[in-house]
């Protein structure tokens, strides 16, 4: 399909700036340019409120999203994207609003530690601690523990996934897992790596930037940091894996599903044709981050019964 036109718009847009790819600067001044890059309006929300929570190195700050006053809700661990390196919970405050405004659901974002300062396994441990605490403490602010799913888009949709064979290895019931645009394997020579990797935002160069920041070359074969090495997939969490047609991760990601459903697991698999990667955070701008809002938030309330 053509490149949808909202798309192609934004993109000379981005071309008109001239700004530098994210993998030619350092990390603080990738931040500093993700921070300024306008974000789409919260929103709004009945209830928003931040806590923190015990973890592997210290506190982890959460932030806590419910549109309802009823209880108990059920719960959505939500991981932020930003390729392991960016962004925060509140980098990405508008897409958990949206994500708890459209599944009902308890969304709670979690402020995981970042690469290059923190590489794997620590933002890793964080989401899986922030995922257990749920487990064994969501009543304690209003949610349900029986009925617990994990989110994330990009780099969080990859630590979703991990978080997923994790919580099966370690028997702790997950009902739903949604993944949008995962980066789940290192092949930088897939058809939609070559073909999207230069000229759609995200680029195959930051891909490898970001990966070599986030996980140190003693990991490279943990299926928790980079799922598609897992020999066994069967058991894991029904998902929802969203892609988008212009991106460099479309074809891993649309692996992945495969291999699920290969698996016996209970999988959709949507692309999004004429989009690029980040269209889901992008909806002001990109009319078909309506959309996959849309499909997500019905998913999720299928699952958890709301």
């Amino acid at each position: 399909m053509a490149l949808n036109p909202d798309v192609a718009a934004m993109l000379d847009q981005l071309r008109a700036l001239d700004a530098p790819p994210l993998s030619a600067g350092t990390p603080a001044e990738a931040r500093a340019n993700y921070d300024r890059a306008p974000k789409p309006k919260g929103d709004p929300v009945g209830r928003v409120w931040d806590l923190t929570i015990p973890g592997p190195g210290g506190p982890i700050p959460l932030r806590a999203y419910a549109d309802s006053h009823a209880a108990p809700l059920p719960v959505v661990a939500f991981f932020h994207g930003g390729g392991w390196v960016l962004s925060s919970v509140a980098g990405h405050d508008s897409l958990a609003r949206r994500l708890a405004v459209r599944s009902g659901a308890l969304v709670v974002s979690v402020d995981y530690r970042l690469a290059p300062e923190h590489p794997y396994p620590a933002p890793h441990d964080d989401c899986w601690a922030a995922t257990r605490w749920l487990a064994d403490h969501a009543a304690e602010i209003g949610g349900d523990p029986s009925r617990l799913a994990v989110s994330g888009d990009s780099a969080g949709a990859t630590i979703a996934a991990g978080i997923a064979l994790r919580a099966r290895d370690e028997d702790l019931p997950l009902a739903f897992q949604l993944l949008v645009y995962p980066a789940v394997d290192q092949d930088f020579e897939t058809p939609s790596m070559i073909a999207n990797g230069t000229d759609y935002f995200l680029t195959a160069d930051d891909m490898r930037w970001f990966w070599d920041l986030y996980v140190p070359e003693e990991h490279r074969d943990d299926p928790y940091a980079v799922p598609m090495r897992a020999p066994d997939v069967s058991g894991v969490a029904p998902a929802l894996v969203q892609t988008a047609e212009y991106d460099p991760l479309r074809d891993e990601g649309e692996a992945w599903a495969a291999r699920l459903a290969d698996a016996g697991v209970d999988v959709t698999l949507t692309r999004y044709d004429g989009v690029i990667h980040g269209f889901v955070s992008r909806w002001e701008q990109i009319a078909a981050g309506e959309d996959a809002h849309a499909e997500a938030g019905a998913a999720l309330r299928a699952a958890l019964g709301i």
